[in-house]
């Protein structure tokens, strides 16, 4: 099954954050939080204006993405979770 998202939608894969602080210490897992770092899996054809015309979005499919930690609706697909976001919600991209 293949998921393409809608107008100005996305689609994303959570990357796992560190386990380990700079220092050395290590996170345990209650502790960690929920990343807010992905990769975008899968792009809409693009924000539709008043006028009826489509802009493209400024995000493209492989590029590395910094979400807020409440953003997009998670999906389950064939047993991989990914999340369907508005490109609004996308903070920024990491080059």
């Amino acid at each position: 099954m293949q998921v393409t998202p809608l107008h100005d939608r996305v689609l994303v894969e959570r990357l796992e954050e560190e386990t380990k602080t700079p220092g050395g210490i290590i996170i345990p897992d209650n502790h960690k939080e929920r990343p807010s770092r992905g990769k975008i899996i899968a792009i809409g054809s693009g924000y539709r204006n008043n006028d009826g015309s489509v802009r493209a979005l400024e995000v493209k499919s492989g590029d590395s993405v910094l979400f807020g930690k409440y953003a997009g609706t998670e999906v389950k697909v064939e047993g991989s979770e990914y999340l369907i976001m508005k490109e609004e919600d996308i903070l920024g991209i990491v080059h």
